[in-house]
């Protein structure tokens, strides 16, 4: 269905000048350095949760999103896990930085909204760490990404913000909006307004179309309650015929 049938998809963006595409692109590069040195607590769980309870084997991993490769310091991988390591993300700057930092593995800048130069069914591990809240395209990404999952051992594991909740509002206010309109002398709503676009609901609902929920948990509370919370994970596993 195209936009003009009524669906959502793709969400269009309003265009951003120079200055702002400047900004977002050093803020986000910016935000990746301070995150796990000021708030270590909700890194941990960002990147504990995908590492934790892995399948007994795994040696490919599709990492979109990959920012500055925050998350190999919480892996714990073999030689051949690392050189079937991809990490993708879509930020040419933050590419060049990802490769300094991690030469070992194989990085590519690419918008994992279109189609990956993989072959169906590459991958055994494929993780996505604060990435789908920030698609216009969710579904096509949701798409790629079963497409490029291993049908038989394969499994996706993803971490979203409980956007729109009590707590991760209050969270934002003290940190990532504090230090944005800080930097840049500006409100941070232009940026944030087009960057968190998906809402864990719509994020869940396409998932589910392709994926089948096998765990999830919640930060900082047990409960599960988007309202109460500030982050929650998923592991999935491929469905075998996929829901229309």
């Amino acid at each position: 269905m195209n936009p003009s049938m009524g669906s959502k998809w793709p969400k269009i963006l309003p265009p951003l000048t120079q200055e702002e595409e400047a900004i977002s692109n050093d803020f986000m590069s910016y935000w990746h350095q301070v995150l796990p040195k000021r708030y270590g607590l909700v890194e941990k769980f960002n990147h504990g949760y995908a590492t934790k309870q892995n399948r007994k084997y795994f040696k490919s991993t599709l990492e979109i999103g990959a920012g500055l490769g925050e998350h190999l310091s919480y892996e714990c991988l073999q030689d051949e896990q690392i050189a079937s390591y991809v990490a993708v993300d879509i930020r040419q700057n933050m590419v060049e930085q990802l490769r300094d930092r991690h030469p070992e593995i194989r990085a590519i800048q690419a918008d994992c909204q279109g189609q990956l130069d993989f072959e169906d069914g590459h991958f055994d591990r494929i993780l996505a760490i604060h990435v789908l809240e920030h698609l216009p395209d969710l579904p096509r990404a949701v798409r790629e990404m079963y497409r490029l999952c291993n049908k038989h051992h394969g499994f996706l594991k993803v971490v979203i913000p409980c956007e729109g909740g009590f707590l991760y509002s209050l969270a934002r206010r003290i940190s990532a909006r504090r230090i944005f309109e800080k930097r840049y002398k500006m409100s941070y709503d232009w940026f944030i307004s087009r960057e968190h676009i998906n809402r864990p609901d719509e994020i869940l609902e396409e998932l589910a179309k392709y994926f089948e929920l096998e765990s999830s948990s919640y930060f900082p509370l047990i409960i599960k309650s988007m309202a109460m919370n500030i982050c929650v994970g998923a592991t999935l596993r491929p469905r075998k015929n996929f829901l229309s």
